[in-house]
């Protein structure tokens, strides 16, 4: 049996200063940029919750300003997999879910873990990083729970 699904073709970010006046129309402005985007590709990655935890009103901005059908990718924090290079990672991707991914509810797509270029595979840790990982967003949201209280 042939399964089917969607393919989208997005960007990764949309705030790049050389796309003005080029990609983005003359007069877009910088705070139109992603609705502007949104409407040229059905799916966009989240650079940002790469280099740092995100508000959850920011969040809830990115969902109304783009399509009902749109779907964003989201970089998950280097945090996780550079600096702390997927060892003692339990607190901070708790405090990643709650920092209010989920606020993009149906628009959430694939979370992104990119792993820094000279992480050597260690089965053992890619194993214990993927269990930790939540597997629906019912489970994401249970997993914010136990985030940092600072």
């Amino acid at each position: 049996m042939a399964k089917t699904g969607t393919i989208r073709i997005g960007i990764s970010g949309w705030t790049y200063a050389p796309w003005r006046g080029v990609f983005y129309p003359e007069g877009v402005t910088q705070k139109r940029e992603l609705a502007f985007a949104s409407r040229q590709y059905s799916s966009i990655e989240i650079n940002g919750t790469f280099y740092g935890l995100q508000h959850p009103e920011v969040f809830a901005k990115w969902r109304d300003e783009t399509p009902d059908d749109f779907v964003f990718a989201v970089k998950g924090s280097r945090y996780i997999t550079h600096l702390r290079r997927l060892r003692d990672v339990q607190t901070p991707l708790a405090n990643f879910f709650a920092s209010g991914v989920l606020r993009l509810g149906p628009k959430l797509g694939p979370i992104l873990w990119q792993f820094p270029p000279r992480l050597r595979f260690d089965p053992d840790l890619f194993s214990a990083f993927m269990r930790m990982l939540p597997k629906d967003t019912v489970a994401a949201a249970k997993l914010a729970q136990r985030h940092d209280d600072d």
